[in-house]
């Protein structure tokens, strides 16, 4: 596995606490939920995007 992911998942998410901290002091709630969302949605593709890399890993060792 390689560690860059973890670094690029971590990232994302102190960016978007650090976000919704802001937002949420200044009273915007609303744009706080939305930048946690996107910052979900982001973080799914990644993982969405390593998933299928180790599909395809899969894939050809198998031969399929």
């Amino acid at each position: 596995m390689n560690v860059d992911l973890i670094f690029k998942i971590a990232a994302v998410g102190m960016i978007v606490a650090v976000l919704n901290i802001l937002l949420t002091k200044s009273g915007r709630e609303e744009q706080a939920l939305m930048t946690t969302i996107a910052g979900l949605i982001i973080v799914l593709l990644i993982v969405i995007q390593e998933v299928a890399e180790l599909f395809n890993t899969i894939k050809d060792l198998f031969g399929f």
